[in-house]
């Protein structure tokens, strides 16, 4: 009797690009065209661009952290591990789950959405002591230490103590970090009224980028329109500076200052996840190098996109690669798995073609920069588009209600300033929270594969 085995597809990551490509493969293949399998550390999608507003507790943890087991009607099978190791040739994927076993997960074909990690430089000190926010735990982590910092520096004694406690330090003057100093910085002008010992003159928030303007991506009006707003609050903006180290107490800047501060965020862009590195194929600044169907050159069935591969941007043209931004992961998750089913099928497969809708960049309360469609807009208007397009792009109903009702009672009755204490007890820092010393080189995947009678030769 001849047995029939149904493709194995396999997709790495549960961003943006990886959950919407999954949940199409699912609407648009039967159960018995592929097996489906799930590669993710965690059962949520998580909503990246509203991290800030975690951090600064306008919205809760869970409410950014849509469920991939909510729903009864999926099938797919969820690997609760990180991927480690890819062997193109015998296809096969090294998996560490997470009761940090290592097993062998052989596949048809892969779709690789591992996303990227914080960027960051040989800096001294840097990994050690400042804080990253690409992470639903780091978000949450960072609200608890800053709220600590008002209640250390309330029971200090010690002025200069006191001082250092009340400054904090935002690195990066994109998106991320812009909204993180903006939405940060809110929330301590508003906590600082609830310690009457405290001088709400001593809080300073410094926001710097080596860059010559901030978001540059906005244009010259929106951008120098966002600068004015954080700097009426007070943020002090530092361009063309960066650090040249950082201690447990204050952060050195490259223009000579040195400030007093025990909190150092560092929001300096990304890089693609190290899993890229363990392919051992071309890369183009760390991303993979992928055709515009964004499939791997010389190798079936390999498919890449989101943060990790440079997928070239046809509407742009002149050899330019997609931005690593929500939108594009989203289309691409779709694109990518409607040439799988391509494949699949023996059909043609189609290049990916996307114009940019627009960027959106929510300062807190009424204060935002939109630019939807080319169209400039700031305050309230572009609040209004910032909270609607985030709104719209949440994947489940029950995650939409869940942030429309944290921001309408965050509106109306403001925060109370809680910090959970969960953490207190273990300092955690950048290099706690990414594990991107976790990863196999390209000899050890092949070693670790060979080693398990399942190597291609």
């Amino acid at each position: 009797m001849n047995t029939v085995t149904r493709p194995r597809i396999l997709v790495v990551g549960a961003g943006f690009a990886g959950v919407e490509c999954m949940r199409r493969l699912e609407r648009m293949l039967s159960p018995d065209e592929a097996d489906l399998t799930l590669v993710t550390p965690f059962s949520y999608q998580l909503y990246l661009p509203l991290l800030p507003q975690v951090a600064s507790g306008v919205l809760t943890p869970q409410s950014i952290a849509l469920s991939l087991r909510r729903s009864k009607k999926y099938r797919t099978r969820i690997i609760p591990g990180g991927a480690i190791g890819v062997d193109l040739r015998s296809k096969v994927c090294v998996i560490r789950t997470i009761t940090d076993e290592i097993v062998n997960q052989p596949y048809d074909y892969i779709v690789l959405t591992p996303g990227s990690v914080t960027r960051t430089f040989d800096i001294p000190g840097l990994t050690d002591h400042a804080f990253g926010m690409k992470t639903l735990a780091e978000a949450a982590y960072i609200r608890d230490h800053v709220i600590s910092q008002l209640d250390l520096a309330d029971a200090s004694h010690d002025p200069a103590e006191r001082a250092s406690r009340l400054q904090f330090v935002v690195v990066g003057g994109g998106y991320a970090g812009t909204e993180t100093a903006a939405c940060l910085q809110r929330l301590t002008h508003a906590a600082v009224k609830r310690y009457p010992r405290l001088d709400p003159g001593l809080i300073k928030w410094h926001l710097i980028d080596i860059a010559p303007k901030l978001m540059p991506e906005l244009g010259e009006r929106l951008g120098r329109s966002a600068q004015e707003v954080l700097t009426r609050r007070g943020i002090e903006i530092s361009l063309g500076v960066s650090i040249e180290k950082a201690s447990p107490t204050e952060v050195t800047f490259t223009d000579g200052r040195v400030v007093p501060t025990r909190t150092l965020i560092w929001t300096a862009g990304v890089v693609a996840s190290p899993l890229i590195a363990t392919l051992g194929a071309e890369t183009v600044k760390g991303r993979l190098a992928v055709t515009s169907n964004m499939c791997l050159p010389g190798h079936d069935g390999v498919f890449a996109l989101g943060d990790a591969a440079a997928v070239p941007d046809e509407a742009k043209g002149d050899g330019a690669v997609c931005p690593p931004t929500a939108q594009h992961a989203l289309r691409q998750g779709r694109q990518v798995a409607d040439n799988v089913i391509a494949t699949l099928r023996n059909q043609p497969m189609r290049p990916y073609h996307h114009k940019d809708l627009g960027l959106v960049v929510d300062l807190g309360g009424t204060d935002a920069v939109s630019k939807p469609l080319g169209l400039e807009l700031k305050g309230l208007p572009a609040q209004a588009v910032a909270r609607g397009y985030h709104f719209a792009a949440l994947r489940t109903n029950v995650a939409k209600t869940r942030v429309m009702t944290n921001w309408l009672l965050n509106a109306v009755a403001g925060d109370d300033f809680v910090r959970t204490g969960f953490q207190a007890r273990k300092p955690a820092k950048l290099h706690d929270f990414e594990y991107t010393d976790a990863y196999l080189t390209p000899d050890q995947v092949r070693a670790h594969v060979e080693e398990a009678g399942l190597a291609v030769r």
